[in-house]
């Protein structure tokens, strides 16, 4: 069922939130700590809510982090549902189906390549190649 009205977004709710305590951005900013810009961005539906600022939104108003996260992330969700692209994509993946409670058994594919020689076989190999000398205990120092 479409919307009818536009949702709320988290610039809207922390305005009315502004404008219901009789502060402004600035000296929010200045009691919870995070720069003017950040807040003005949040405004003007430029910036986000992170976990960080929803805390301290949840400090200095008095309700909880959830909240400030779910407007946030209502918003994102009303945001990218309406956009076409994204709808595509979500629309184009299958399903996930669940098993038989059979585990399905993992079919090795023939390479027609030998097996990587293990780092013992690779050490008896050099081993054999006359000039190359086995390292033995600890090397002598330098004085």
């Amino acid at each position: 069922m479409p919307r009818t009205t536009k949702p709320q977004t988290p610039g809207v709710i922390l305005q009315s939130f502004i404008d219901e305590y009789q502060i402004n951005a600035f000296s929010l900013s200045k009691s919870i700590m995070v720069s003017y810009q950040s807040i003005t961005n949040i405004l003007k539906e430029k910036g986000r809510i992170s976990v960080q600022i929803a805390l301290r939104l949840a400090q200095y108003f008095g309700n909880s982090p959830k909240f400030w996260l779910d407007v946030q992330f209502s918003s994102e969700i009303d945001e990218l549902s309406s956009d076409k692209n994204f709808i595509k994509i979500i629309k184009s993946i299958q399903k996930a189906e669940k098993s038989s409670g059979k585990v399905k058994k993992e079919t090795k594919v023939k390479t027609g390549r030998r097996k990587a020689d293990t780092l013992a076989e690779k050490r008896k190999k050099a081993a054999k190649i006359p000039g190359v000398k086995k390292a033995r205990g600890k090397r002598k120092g330098r004085m």
